[in-house]
């Protein structure tokens, strides 16, 4: 059984933007028998908006939960092992965010589909399932 883990840029744009996702992204997320959605990620999203970091997404803010429950993506589970691991794992990359969804992928075993070069730090670290994007480097994202 295929599974993947989106990262909250991936997420939103696999609902509304799919245009933006790599082929490479595209295919495994087409491909997996399961794809998970980190819920913080739902946080990340209307909080970033809420305070005018991610405005493009007014549009479609009230309507995330109802978008999200069409597309069929499956919540990933959100424990306190989870919590643990984002807050105790040896990373220096400070983003909550980020560290709650890379435990998440840990947790879960599977590949988390982003374009967030800022995962790759983990490469080293045990039971990391890795980042999938593309083929080539990309430029970080910064959301």
């Amino acid at each position: 059984m295929s599974r993947v883990l989106l990262d909250t840029h991936s997420f939103i744009w696999s609902l509304v933007m799919s245009s933006e996702l790599s082929a490479t992204a595209r295919g495994m997320i087409e491909a997996a028998d399961a794809v998970y959605v980190a819920p913080i990620s739902f946080y990340e999203i209307t909080q970033k908006h809420r305070i005018g970091r991610w405005p493009e997404l007014g549009p479609v803010v009230d309507q995330l939960l109802p978008l999200w429950r069409e597309q069929g993506t499956e919540l990933a589970p959100y424990t306190a092992e989870i919590a643990f691991l984002a807050g105790a794992m040896p990373w220096s990359h400070r983003d909550p965010f980020d560290r709650m969804i890379a435990a998440t992928a840990i947790t879960l075993g599977c590949p988390l589909i982003s374009k967030d070069v800022a995962f790759d730090q983990l490469d080293s670290f045990s039971g990391w399932p890795g980042r999938v994007w593309g083929a080539a480097p990309e430029d970080p994202v910064l959301l």
